[in-house]
């Protein structure tokens, strides 16, 4: 079956057809560990922080990336790729011994920047696509860079501590921090710098990242036959005994498979190496 997939047989070829699709010109993979960000934290929340005795990170995800493209100057073809991430955070702060954690949300900003290789283009793009809030006239994209693709997987929280707001050594300076309003909301308060604070939380986070470099472009491209659905619509409302006694039972729950199993269920067997 995988021959059949990754070898298709030229001889069913029927035509070939020209797509308009995105080919991706440059692409880089990163692993980041983000050492000693310090969190920011909504007002409200800034004394649970000042009486916190320790402090351990819960969770965190990515809330947004803004991505900006930019020629690079005498270098044809290359653009460099601003990312900031905006990275929420969930944190226990843990006060006097046997009170109940508190649990408390917060920011963390990170910006890197890449260069990759985009090609040239100095096209003017005019579509024919109809728009009710939009103007009559149609006008055409004024940029002609390349567009930027940012893949991430969930960051992972290494570690979490308290400290004084002058040992954060890679806090951002109070000017520099400007949380968008889209990602304001995503808090129970005012997110700021707190300058006057003594106590922060400062992080170590663990990201995985694909940056892209993409453009339109005409492709050709062999077409087999139309991908007509060969699966029928199902509308009938099984019994839902009848359904549950298809479940297998689920004996991994009851019976955690040791080390050896997992390795041994892991291992491939189509034969590669």
């Amino acid at each position: 079956m995988s021959d059949r997939h990754c070898c298709p047989d030229s001889s069913r070829i029927r035509d070939a057809i020209c797509i308009d699709t995105e080919r991706v010109y440059d692409s880089c993979a990163d692993k980041d560990c983000l050492r000693d960000l310090r969190v920011y934290i909504p007002d409200q929340c800034q004394r649970y922080v000042d009486n916190a005795c320790s402090v351990r990170c819960r969770g965190s995800e990515i809330l947004n990336c803004l991505v900006e493209v930019e020629r690079v100057p005498f270098n044809k073809g290359f653009y460099t790729v601003d990312l900031t991430f905006y990275i929420k955070v969930t944190l226990d702060l843990l006060g006097a011994p046997g009170c109940p954690a508190t649990i408390v949300c917060g920011l963390v900003c990170f910006s890197k920047k890449c260069i990759l290789y985009g090609s040239e283009g100095n096209v003017r793009t005019f579509t024919s696509k109809f728009r009710e809030d939009a103007i009559d006239d149609v006008l055409p994209m004024g940029d002609t860079n390349p567009r930027a693709k940012v893949q991430c997987a969930e960051p992972i929280c290494l570690s979490a501590e308290l400290c004084r707001i002058c040992d954060c050594c890679n806090t951002l300076g109070e000017c520099d921090v400007c949380v968008p309003s889209g990602i304001s909301r995503c808090f129970d308060g005012c997110i700021t710098c707190a300058p006057s604070c003594e106590r922060v939380v400062r992080v170590t986070i663990g990201i995985f990242t694909i940056i892209q470099l993409q453009r339109d472009v005409q492709m050709l491209i062999p077409a087999y036959d139309f991908c007509v659905p060969t699966k029928e619509c199902s509308c009938d409302d099984e019994d839902p005994c009848d359904a549950f006694k298809k479940i297998g039972f689920p004996i991994d729950e009851f019976f955690p498979p040791n080390r050896d199993n997992i390795s041994d269920n892991c291992a491939p067997k189509c034969g590669c190496q």
